[in-house]
């Protein structure tokens, strides 16, 4: 019976991560059907774009990436431009290597490669209401937004040039306004919105400075050392993972 139980526990919760990557699937769906289309303009095949997606999987360090392919560029400043894009993960994955440190190694290493924006969002969330982040949960919420991800790049690749302009109808704006849904979600933490403004401040500085994509990675750092030199009053607790929200 209790073998049972705990079988029915973790479909539970494989089914509660499966209803929260339902916003991200929908929200990402654009992005991934761009980066298709302009993988193929820029000479890919339609196995090489989603085999792209399938392993990097990273959205703006896949289209990153392809703008650079297709410029002609040094292969060492693609590999840095896409290292300054998904800089933020290193944050990441401190904050939430605590909350699995407790699964086997195989287990984390493949949470890791699942950790992108919103799994990281939903993780810390769950984790700073006090309960535990399962693989069974994690991987609910994972595996849809990797499949659909894949799927939907690929789609992208084969009917790219029969899909209007996403920046002409908006459908661009879908993932901004989820990221700024996670970013409020955090808005009870102590210090939030000056951290979130000086990130957001800095990033765009640097975008209009230095240029993107090092505006995400200089945003993120800036809110980190802001948070860092901040001072703590005595009722506030000190926690290690308190960074800024990436402005993305």
């Amino acid at each position: 019976m209790r073998h049972g139980g705990q079988m029915s526990d973790r479909r539970g919760e494989f089914w509660q991560g499966v209803r929260l990557s339902v916003p991200v699937v929908v929200a990402s769906a654009p992005f991934a059907i761009l980066f298709g289309a302009l993988a193929v303009d820029n000479g890919f095949s339609v196995a090489e774009a989603t085999l792209m997606s399938a392993s990097i999987y990273g959205g703006a360090s896949q289209l990153v990436g392809i703008e650079l392919f297709g410029q002609h560029v040094a292969p060492w400043l693609v590999v840095l431009s896409i290292f300054a894009v998904n800089f933020r993960h290193v944050l990441y994955s401190a904050a939430v290597g605590k909350r699995i440190d407790h699964w086997p190694f195989l287990k984390q290493a493949i949470g890791y490669f699942f950790l992108v924006d919103p799994q990281y969002a939903e993780a810390e969330r769950k984790g700073e209401n006090g309960e535990e982040v399962t693989f069974a949960w994690y991987m609910g919420m994972a595996l849809p937004i990797y499949v659909f991800w894949v799927a939907e790049s690929a789609l992208g690749a084969l009917f790219g040039r029969l899909i209007p302009n996403p920046h002409a109808i908006g459908l661009d704006f879908l993932l901004p306004i989820y990221f700024l849904g996670l970013v409020m979600s955090f808005r009870k933490r102590p210090r939030w919105l000056p951290i979130v403004v000086a990130s957001a401040v800095a990033s765009m500085i640097a975008y209009k400075t230095v240029g993107s994509p090092w505006h995400v990675s200089i945003g993120a750092l800036a809110g980190v050392l802001f948070a860092a030199a901040m001072p703590i009053r005595p009722e506030e607790p000190v926690t290690s993972d308190e960074t800024a929200e990436v402005v993305s």
